[in-house]
């Protein structure tokens, strides 16, 4: 099988990121966006969808984190949609219920290459320390817009704001691991009666 990795650099008045992707990895990962509790997710992110990830980012955090978040997401997604290529062999389909103590987060995806977000996610305050949760979204959106995926993510119930982001991102994480391993049964073609995944 061929090597499924991404490379993207993206460079703009505002933030300056690299992401480098393997899809059959090990979930290592190099994270510095200088958001910490960003890296923490990100982290989480490739450590449980067993992708591989380099993730280097200077932005604009004298202003805020939303450049540096947004872009991050737009470049994991670009890298990501790379790697897969054609999308011959994927599973394509995924959905997991994910708890963490007192939460439960539902993800469902679909490789479609028709990107789509839906977003049924509250948090019961606008901070996470320093993080604006708002940005969770926007990563996600930006992510499914530019990896080309179909994604709902919905909370079923939680208390803590922090156990709530993190299950939307380990959720993520689980069902993209799920989506992009190979078919064993249909290796060899692209799974949609199309014919392509674009």
């Amino acid at each position: 099988m061929a090597e499924r990795k991404g490379e993207i650099s993206r460079k703009t008045n505002e933030t300056s990121v690299s992401v480098s992707v393997d899809i059959d990895g090990t979930g290592a990962a190099s994270i510095s966006t200088g958001v910490g509790f960003f890296d923490h997710m990100l982290d989480q992110l490739s450590r449980h969808s067993l992708i591989d990830m380099d993730i280097q980012v200077k932005g604009d955090l004298h202003i805020d984190d939303h450049h540096t978040v947004e872009d991050t997401g737009i470049a994991i997604g670009q890298a990501i949609a790379k790697a897969l290529g054609d999308r011959k062999g994927i599973t394509r389909y995924a959905s997991i219920d994910l708890a963490m103590d007192e939460t439960m987060t539902k993800a469902a995806i679909d490789i479609s290459g028709r990107p789509f977000l839906v977003w049924n996610v509250s948090f019961s305050a606008p901070k996470i320390g320093t993080f604006d949760t708002e940005l969770v979204r926007e990563f996600f959106q930006a992510l499914a817009q530019n990896a080309g995926i179909t994604l709902h993510v919905l909370n079923h119930y939680g208390a803590n704001n922090h156990h709530i982001a993190e299950t939307c991102f380990k959720a993520v994480a689980r069902v993209l691991r799920a989506s992009t391993e190979i078919d064993p049964r249909q290796s060899d073609r692209v799974p949609s009666t199309k014919g392509m995944l674009a």
